[in-house]
């Protein structure tokens, strides 16, 4: 049987076969009975399907003898924050992030805003479906919504780890009609931002739909009609961020990752002066780091990767290509605001531009292809053989990476290249002995 936790939690169609009500309620009495209990909170991104598996999860750990607040729709990381500030003792997201609005997810972080280790998600998969101590009269579970006082003070962690005020900086912001469009705007503006708001209202019926991280063609071509600064897009539950320069350039993940990487250096606060990325960063960014003198720890791809390498090796700095960052000074976890901070406060403090920032990264052509193939494939003997005599051809001027996929009968061929063309070539003749 497959196991229920990705590796971001449980994720699925919402009111599905397997994301049901029933799920969300009895997973949360499993975590609270796991986790020892005390006070949960709750938060949720802007999809329809979000109010009813918070009321599902907020009586699962009523029933275990939690009490409950409900802080609404908020990111992702205000739940983690309020955890890690010791005003609660485990927290609930209700979000499937990036995915199409019809999905939703349930992501759990355990005291001090940690996401939960695997043997713990391993613990609560167990007890769902078993019985569990039910309390009853005035030790049942309360409900109640969460004091105001616990988003601002989120918000105001945000602002206080500002490098400068952005003053005189304009920027458009790309909330995904997520989590990021009720605070987000406001949080920039605060900082001193002069902000234009996209994909703002919170239609949770639109979540992700043409816009955000995963869709930036709106947030360049607005960058290039307001004569904006900075782009910044946010995912659904807005952990992850990725930018524009003024000319409507992609900055993405190792971009920013680099800028924010010499950024702690200049300021002595590099940890082990090492940054942790994944498997996927680009060659380019490597070589920007290692010629910085920065050295680069590369994990399995995945957040959770990223953030233990990070934890067993003292590090403050991690992230993706994807966006997510995680900025171990002032998170425990991605944080796309977060992110778009540190990263209009390094252009405000240099008075340099994103795109000269940015261009610290050379960026390797990159060529990925998905081969229909049996995943012990990535492993065989004639594939290594080849593997290996592409690599050498590329003389430590590019790379190859094969990944079996974790879900389907598919192995990904990866290839990084000085041109298009030859990571294009390198990458169709594995893929040819891939599927042969």
């Amino acid at each position: 049987m497959a196991r229920l936790f990705g590796t971001d939690g449980v994720r699925g169609l919402a009111n599905g076969e397997v994301l049901t009500p029933e799920l969300a309620m009895s997973l949360a009495a499993a975590a609270a009975g796991q986790l020892g209990g005390g006070l949960a909170v709750i938060g949720r991104d802007t999809r329809p399907s979000g109010s009813l598996l918070e009321a599902a999860a907020a009586a699962g750990f009523a029933a275990a003898g939690c009490d409950v607040q409900l802080l609404g729709v908020v990111p992702t990381p205000t739940v983690a924050h309020v955890c890690a500030a010791g005003r609660a003792d485990l927290g609930l997201m209700i979000s499937a992030s990036h995915n199409a609005m019809p999905d939703n997810g349930l992501k759990l972080f355990g005291r001090g805003g940690q996401k939960l280790a695997d043997e713990d998600e391993d613990a609560i998969e167990g007890r769902l479906g078993r019985p569990y101590a039910r309390p009853t009269g005035t030790d049942v579970g309360v409900v109640r919504p969460a004091p105001e006082g616990l988003v601002r003070a989120y918000e105001q962690s945000l602002l206080d780890s500002l490098e400068a005020p952005l003053d005189g900086l304009r920027i458009v912001v790309d909330c995904a009609q997520g989590s990021a469009s009720l605070i987000g705007p406001d949080v920039y503006r605060r900082a001193g931002a002069d902000v234009i708001a996209i994909f703002a209202d919170g239609d949770g019926a639109h979540i992700n739909d043409g816009c955000g991280a995963t869709h930036l063609e709106a947030l360049q071509a607005a960058v290039v009609a307001h004569g904006a600064d900075v782009g910044l897009a946010h995912d659904g539950d807005a952990d992850r961020c990725l930018a524009v320069d003024a000319t409507g350039a992609v900055v993405d993940g190792d971009r920013i990752l680099a800028i924010c990487a010499l950024g702690l250096l200049e300021r002595g606060r590099l940890a082990n002066d090492t940054v942790v990325g994944t498997v996927m960063s680009n060659l380019g960014f490597v070589h920007a780091m290692r010629d910085a003198g920065i050295k680069v720890l590369q994990t399995a791809v995945g957040d959770r990767y990223v953030l233990e390498a990070m934890r067993a090796g003292g590090h403050v700095l991690g992230g993706e290509q994807s966006g997510h960052l995680v900025l171990a000074d002032h998170a425990t976890t991605g944080d796309g605001l977060l992110t778009g901070l540190q990263l209009l406060g390094r252009v405000a403090a240099t008075g340099r531009s994103l795109a000269d920032l940015g261009a610290v990264v050379r960026t390797l052509p990159q060529v990925l292809l998905n081969v229909r193939a049996d995943r012990t494939r990535a492993q065989a003997a004639d594939v290594l053989e080849a593997v290996a005599g592409e690599e050498a051809g590329l003389a430590g001027e590019g790379r190859v990476l094969l990944r079996a996929s974790g879900t389907e009968p598919l192995v990904r061929v990866m290839v990084e290249a000085p041109t298009q063309d030859t990571a294009q070539a390198v990458a169709e003749r594995l893929a040819a002995v891939v599927a042969r």
